[in-house]
């Protein structure tokens, strides 16, 4: 049987398939039909320091490969989750990597600390790339500087491992994996959504209430990819890739391009079995393949060929 196991930093994971954070719940909602020990980790909905209530309605639209949320990080926030929902997650035996959102670097730095003391998180997933609230998160995650100082602000606090969750909103970001690995984090995940917008063409009003939102699901796949595997060249920490992944060739290619782990998120939506029907596909290919351990495959792209055509043309 192939080795589906992967480290990510200090971390490892019995296998390289993330239930994705905002689309997976706390993981308990899950818990009746999917073994949450099978998987190699749950990045669990983002949490403040507070409740938090998000937007009003309407706050998800279907698109055509897709779809757009403006849900606003509701939540529980941090200390109803530890008493609530992680003495489940910890039953269930789940690899839990909370995500973490703050509207101030403080807010940061307290949840990582309050969340080191808790029993049961495995890491620290910083969503410092929210799309479609107005304060904190995006405007660090957008922000070279910001994005350094909000990882190693958390790094001085904690001993878990820190992955920031970069936004596809920016030019280069790769140049914002860079500023992460020189913060200390011991990985960074990508891609968040991408900010759209759909319009309701006969009163000619937004079709969500904050007019903007993130898109996610099959049509922004190619483009995360391709980020993935800049992100790969540019730093030297794992780089765990999500973006559209529904089918296990969707998952291959981000493992191909880059990537050590993937997370799975508007899928779940369709099919709340699809991350075990994953890795089985992926250890199918594994076998095919001849590959004994999945981290083999990170960062196989042959481009010699493709470059080989573009030197001679």
């Amino acid at each position: 049987m192939p080795d589906l196991s992967v480290q990510i930093g200090s971390l490892k994971l019995a296998n390289p398939v993330i239930a994705a954070s905002g689309c997976f719940g706390y993981g308990v909602e899950y818990g009746e039909v999917v073994d949450l020990s099978l998987l190699g980790g749950v990045a669990v909905k983002g949490l403040f320091l507070a409740e938090r209530q998000g937007h009003p309605p309407e706050r998800i639209v279907e698109t055509p490969a897709g779809m757009l949320n403006a849900i606003g990080l509701q939540g529980i926030g941090v200390h109803r989750f530890i008493k609530e929902k992680l003495p489940e997650l910890r039953e269930r035996r789940a690899t839990v990597i909370v995500n973490i959102c703050g509207s101030t670097l403080d807010e940061y730095v307290e949840l990582a600390r309050i969340l080191s003391d808790a029993d049961g998180v495995a890491a620290l997933e910083l969503n410092i790339s929210c799309p479609n609230i107005k304060e904190g998160g995006i405007t660090f995650g957008c922000s070279l500087n910001g994005t350094f100082d909000v990882v190693s602000a958390v790094r001085k606090v904690t001993r878990l491992p820190v992955i920031p969750k970069l936004t596809p909103n920016v030019t280069d970001v790769a140049s914002f994996a860079r500023a992460s690995e020189e913060a200390g984090a011991d990985a960074v995940s990508l891609v968040n959504t991408f900010l759209a917008m759909a319009i309701d063409v006969e009163t000619r009003r937004p079709r969500l209430s904050n007019i903007v939102g993130g898109l996610s699901g099959p049509a922004i796949r190619p483009i995360a990819v391709r980020m993935v595997y800049e992100c790969r060249r540019a730093v030297q920490i794992p780089v765990i890739g999500m973006g559209g992944i529904a089918s296990t060739g969707d998952a291959l290619e981000f493992l191909i391009a880059g990537a050590s782990a993937v997370q799975v998120g508007t899928a779940n939506f369709v099919d709340p079995f699809i991350c075990t029907k994953l890795l089985d596909g992926i250890r199918q290919y594994l076998e095919r393949h001849g590959v004994s351990r999945v981290s083999d495959l990170t960062g196989t792209l042959d481009t010699s060929a493709r470059e080989k055509q573009w030197i001679s043309s």
